[in-house]
């Protein structure tokens, strides 16, 4: 499985079309995610700075999920890995 690396612009780019396949204005997203218009504007656009939990609340209300994986168990040894002890 090839990784891909999200940026901000992609998840603006996935929470603006799918807002839009499923008929909903940037201000009745807000008022389902319980987020502000403005964070909608700015998500949307793709502002770098965006609150995690705001995003992931926004995401929840549209129904998307969020994948992350773990550097694989063979890659234990780089240091990226760093484990306390």
């Amino acid at each position: 499985m090839r990784k891909r690396n999200v940026t901000p612009a992609d998840i603006g780019d996935i929470v603006r079309a799918t807002r839009k396949d499923t008929g909903l204005r940037q201000h009745e997203l807000a008022g389902a995610a319980g987020v502000g218009l403005r964070f909608i504007v700015d998500l949307e656009a793709g502002k770098p700075t965006a609150q995690i939990g705001k995003v992931l609340q926004v995401l929840a209300a549209l129904g998307c999920s969020v994948d992350i994986v773990p550097p694989l168990e063979a890659d234990a040894t780089g240091p990226a890995n760093v484990r306390d002890t």
